[in-house]
């Protein structure tokens, strides 16, 4: 049997009814109730049935676009969403083992709300929090703010993001874990010697300290970031304890991960990277591919994304799976290009043929997220400081 360190580690990311921007025509989605708390127990659910590590769930500042630059007036596609926090504090509960990575933006929001309502998520999750990082780069979403008028260069702001991982780091670490003492006989609360102020003061942030929520379960939540060219891979590396990719490639894989760790400190635990794809799974590849062709005569063009997609059977992506894993990445984010048809394919297929391969796991064996991808629960920065909060 292989080691645990040769085992595929498999996420979803959710989006809608799908990745394709005809999925919502798909005659197994379920358009009307993308609103609804039931839609995304569903998902989330069928994803923890098939032993995921986790899920990521988008989110936008604006509306959903084609264009990456500005909102378009289309009126065929899937427009609307719920907050993505919110969705993941939702489900969190009817889960036991999965982990919960939504969306937050380090453009235009606050490092202190998001610091809170992760580490409650944490509570809410017993420890099976994350968070990931983007940034928004668009005039439309600098209007829906009204503070900022003149849209930065990427680097500046994935810059300002690496700020805003540090101040969410900072905040989750000024609650020491044994702060609460909660003695009724005493009438002693917290202990305030343990409550810590963080100080931070940069370019774009200034915060005081400490958070209102104490240390979350896991100490610090999973930092997630999509790298995209050479500043966001300093920004995982430097930052997050999970990167996704979008290769191509066996080579470019191996290139990528190799420039995330470059920007990785020495003493610091290596960045998990997963490999991103967008899936079209059938039992067979011509149906895969004949669904493929459908949507996108429904869209009105053919499909293209960031990521690298593949159209096929479930056996064909574990080959693939098997082969890009030889590149360095700890695992793979499928994005499905229609739910739940092509989750169903992922947890129903792909999973028992990756198991019937001796390269995936048979269950869970760990209760946080943070245990599930091997990386430790981290020391808290502060706690051999006495300073005490008044």
């Amino acid at each position: 049997m292989p080691g645990q360190s040769d085992l595929i580690h498999l996420a979803v990311a959710l989006d809608g009814t799908g990745w394709h921007p005809a999925s919502w025509r798909d005659p197994a989605a379920r358009p009307a109730e993308l609103l609804t708390a039931r839609y995304w127990a569903d998902l989330v659910g069928a994803a923890e049935g098939g032993l995921l590590d986790f899920v990521t769930i988008e989110d936008g500042l604006t509306l959903q676009s084609d264009d990456n630059l500005r909102v378009d007036q289309r009126t065929d596609r899937v427009r609307g969403r719920l907050d993505a926090v919110l969705i993941a504090s939702r489900v969190a509960p009817l889960t036991r083992h999965i982990g919960l990575i939504p969306t937050a933006f380090a453009t235009h929001t606050e490092p202190f709300h998001v610091s809170k309502a992760i580490a409650t998520l944490d509570y809410i999750s017993s420890g099976r929090a994350g968070v990931r990082i983007q940034v928004a780069p668009t005039a439309a979403a600098a209007a829906q703010f009204g503070r900022r008028n003149v849209v930065e260069p990427a680097e500046q702001l994935l810059a300002e993001a690496g700020d805003f991982i540090e101040v969410l780091r900072r905040l989750w670490d000024s609650w020491e874990d044994d702060a609460e003492i909660r003695d009724v006989a005493t009438g002693r609360f917290i202990d305030r010697n343990k409550l810590h102020y963080i100080d931070f003061g940069g370019k774009w942030f200034s915060v005081k300290g400490p958070s209102i929520t104490p240390r979350p379960p896991q100490g610090q939540p999973v930092v997630a970031a999509l790298g995209h060219g050479d500043a966001a891979y300093r920004l995982a590396g430097a930052g997050a304890d999970i990167a996704f990719i979008t290769s191509f490639s066996t080579e470019e894989t191996t290139t990528i991960v190799d420039t995330i760790a470059a920007a990785r400190a020495d003493d610091a635990e290596p960045v998990r990277v997963f490999v991103d794809l967008v899936v079209f799974l059938d039992d067979t590849d011509d149906a895969a591919t004949a669904r493929r062709s459908r949507l996108d005569e429904l869209a009105g063009a053919e499909f293209s994304s960031d990521a690298d997609v593949f159209a096929g059977t479930p056996a064909q992506l574990a080959d693939l799976l098997q082969e890009r894993h030889t590149a360095g990445a700890t695992g793979f984010r499928l994005r499905p290009a229609t739910l739940p048809h092509d989750l169903t394919r992922i947890t129903g297929g792909l999973v028992p043929e990756l198991q019937r391969r001796g390269a995936f796991r048979d269950g869970y064996e760990s209760t946080t997220l943070r245990q599930t991808l091997g990386l430790p629960r981290p020391v808290n920065r502060y706690s051999t400081t006495s300073q005490e909060v008044v």
